[in-house]
């Protein structure tokens, strides 16, 4: 078997790495034949293991127990890929999707994942179409079916392009670039000859002499360039196209034609700066002939996604009830001749994640996240009341897709067993069927339990979240525990797949710990109300609700009360600092990502400061400096007995990293326990391979090393990967 994978891979590199033998496409086949190959042979390992295992307990050679060493592991964890987008073809038979695929640790160059093209078919045969190192995004069939869109660099490209390949295979073809800029997003009109685009203006040539010659000086959010709006022909160009863009004030960051194609859905922003995208968004409809707005919907606070019904009478919205909601949660009717908005579901208990409408009826189908599990729903014009297609409990889902008849529905899917999948659903009880398995060696894996818990904090709000027993768990027994706090505050934790780099999750579960992920007040899923109940309260009851958490899970006879852990990032990281800090004595060990220790420099270095003072603190700093330094991490530093692990994004736009640096000085000067790690070219979370694992390794010592050990003294600060990189070297 060994042989075999050496000739293998030598065969391999003779062909893939000479571009001039094979097409593009004869070279991903090639690779990905490699891929069944090796993944064939890990399958009969896994079979041998299986078989040893079956013995074992037969002979009673082991313990059922002992089997909690065929648990995931930090190398593991660093393969998983993922679903990360998903359409179904018009007749509803095929399915092309994204494949979200990781660098190879220690081998490939540092880098995002790479973004594969595959198909699936209504049985679940999957089909490699674009593979390798490449990053396929925006896929879109045509209105034929036989072709499917796509923007990627390819080849010798400097700028994202428009591609097409065939349904039935083939090379990929280029169908048109711009001249000296990137295509950002597209959408192809209903009669399929022409196609509006977004993209930012080429760059003025001397930009880059200028900068060469030390010309580098930057005004601060002054030299912002404006994304536009182009309408061009549907077909093949050889030559770089230099179109002129529409007169549309302002940002345009999304485009929809509507079904008859004489006009557009197109939303703006005054500027490119986020904080103007998350709370002075609009959506406009635009003649495509005269190229002017013709009605605009007035909506306040935060805006997502819109889109015409089937007959273009309506659009759907999905917006804020106000501009103190913290999330796009809501679903709004929008009447296209009057302009006017409507709540669709007014005081839904949830919050609406994505909607697609049927093809043939005005019928919306949308997505709605209602505490801890997802439910797939359909609703008509003018009716408040839904109906559920897909009960809470069976998977978390997103990103609605529906074929032409509206007799396939296709979303991604993942469950506490497996990440992002493709899913269809089909029938009058819409079977859910998963088409696709992107991690079969996760079939053969031990996973602790997985449950949502929910009781009344002492303040009587009813607060809960999903825990994760340890991996052979015994009852009687205390474990250690850690706990993960999402960020935001406007997000909540689903009852589905829960692990990554970050959040150790099953890793956790495997390595003896109680795993907990807690939706405090002020999270998303249970409606505005309680999404709005940490506001103007900056680490107050919303934070007092981690300890009550903490506090259950002791009382429950689950968790060890002195070992127990936290982390989060961002919002997360914030309330992790402030468990090391202000609520130390509750907490044993703690790491603080991208994390918020300042709230009065923190205002001054965001590119969200607008947002904070809407649905987040609701005042600004000079209005309280006391209260905003008493909610600060830095202020309480003095009195920490908890060992704190920084970790952050050294391009972090969001949470300047000089809140770490804060954070880190203001303990170690007095003495306490504290390191700070920075990843340079991350930003607001770790995106690349090398910089996850790496903060995955240093995650889990540092809990180990506290919460297990009992250790006084820090972990050694470096992890030993020139180790690691000879022994990968010496198994190829």
């Amino acid at each position: 078997m060994v042989y075999a994978n050496v000739f293998f891979n030598s065969i391999l590199s003779l062909f893939v790495d000479k571009p001039d033998y094979l097409s593009w496409f004869d070279r991903q086949k090639i690779i990905e034949s490699g891929r069944i190959f090796k993944r064939e042979n890990k399958n009969m390992n896994k079979q041998i293991n299986i078989l040893k295992r079956a013995i074992a307990l037969t002979f009673g050679l082991v313990s059922v127990n002992t089997f909690a060493s065929n648990v995931i592991t930090p190398e593991e964890l660093a393969t998983l890929q993922s679903v990360s987008s998903a359409q179904v073809s018009p007749n509803g038979e095929s399915i092309a999707f994204t494949r979200s695929v990781p660098r190879e640790l220690y081998v490939e160059k540092d880098g995002f994942n790479w973004a594969e093209l595959y198909l699936v078919n209504d049985k679940g045969i999957e089909r490699p179409y674009i593979t390798g190192n490449v990053n396929v995004k925006h896929i879109e069939w045509s209105k034929d079916g036989a072709t499917i869109y796509f923007l990627a660099k390819m080849g010798k490209d400097k700028f994202t392009s428009l591609y097409q390949i065939a349904k039935d295979g083939g090379q990929a073809q280029k169908v048109f670039s711009l001249d000296g800029t990137s295509v950002s997003d597209y959408s192809i009109s209903p009669d399929n000859k022409q196609i509006a685009i977004l993209a930012k203006p080429a760059k003025d040539k001397s930009v880059k002499k200028l900068k060469e010659l030390g010309f580098k000086a930057e005004v601060y959010e002054e030299n912002l360039v404006d994304q536009q709006l182009y309408i061009v022909d549907l077909k093949a160009s050889e030559k770089a196209l230099k179109p002129e863009a529409w007169d549309i004030k302002g940002h345009v960051s999304d485009v929809h034609w509507s079904p008859k194609g004489d006009s557009l859905l197109v939303k703006t922003q005054p500027t490119s700066l986020i904080d103007d995208r998350y709370t002075k968004s609009q959506w406009h409809i635009v003649n495509a002939d005269k190229k002017a707005v013709v009605t605009s919907f007035s909506t306040e606070g935060k805006l997502g996604g819109a889109e015409f019904s089937y007959d273009g009478k309506y659009v759907a919205i999905l917006g804020a009830e106000d501009k103190h909601d913290p999330a796009t949660g809501r679903l709004f009717l929008a009447n296209v001749k009057s302009g006017k908005v409507t709540d669709w579901l007014p005081n839904h208990m949830g919050h609406v994640a994505d909607f697609e409408w049927a093809n043939d009826e005005n019928t919306l189908y949308f997505i709605t996240n209602i505490d801890t599990q997802s439910v797939v729903a359909k609703i008509k014009p003018n009716k408040t009341k839904y109906k559920t297609v897909v009960k809470g409990g069976k998977f978390i889902a997103s990103n609605l897709s529906i074929s032409d008849s509206d007799k396939t529905i296709v979303l991604r899917g993942h469950t506490e067993k497996h990440p992002n999948e493709v899913y269809m659903l089909r029938g009058s009880k819409y079977k859910a069927t998963r088409l696709t398995n992107s991690n079969e060696w996760l079939d053969e894996k031990d996973f602790g339990k997985q449950e949502s818990i929910s009781f009344k904090a002492s303040d009587g709000v009813e607060i809960g979240g999903v825990l994760i027993y340890p991996i052979g768990y015994e009852k009687g027994k205390r474990y250690p525990l850690i706990m993960s706090v999402h960020g935001g505050p406007e997000s909540h934790d689903k009852d589905g797949w829960m692990t990554s780099y970050s959040r150790p999750g099953q890793l956790g579960a495997g390595q003896g710990y109680v795993m907990f992920y807690p939706n405090y007040r002020g999270s998303t899923g249970k409606g505005v109300e309680y999404s709005k109940l940490g506001q103007n309260d900056y680490a107050g009851k919303e934070f007092d609700d981690l300890v009550e958490f903490k506090d259950h899970l002791v009382n429950m006879g689950l968790v060890d009360n002195d070992k127990v852990g936290i982390t989060g990032a961002s919002y997360g990281g914030y309330a992790s600092a402030w468990a090391a800090t202000k609520l130390t004595k509750h907490f044993a060990a703690a790491a603080m990502s991208v994390g918020v220790s300042n709230q009065l420099s923190k205002f001054g270095t965001t590119d969200i400061s607008t947002e904070m003072n809407l649905v987040h603190a609701r005042s600004y700093p000079w209005d309280k400096w006391q209260w905003y330094l008493e909610r600060s991490p830095i202020r309480w530093a003095g009195q920490s007995e908890t060992p704190l692990l920084i970790l952050h994004g050294k391009d972090d736009p969001r949470v300047h990293p000089a809140q770490s640096m804060e954070m880190y000085r203001y303990m170690k000067v007095q003495g306490k326990t504290v390191r700070l790690v920075y990843y340079p070219g991350e930003g607001h979370g770790n995106r690349k391979i090398a910089a996850r694992y790496d903060y995955n390794l240093r995650l889990m010592r540092w809990m180990d090393h506290y919460l297990k050990n009992d250790n006084v003294e820090m972990p050694d600060n470096d992890l030993d990967h020139k180790a690691r990189l000879e022994k990968v070297k010496k198994s190829n």
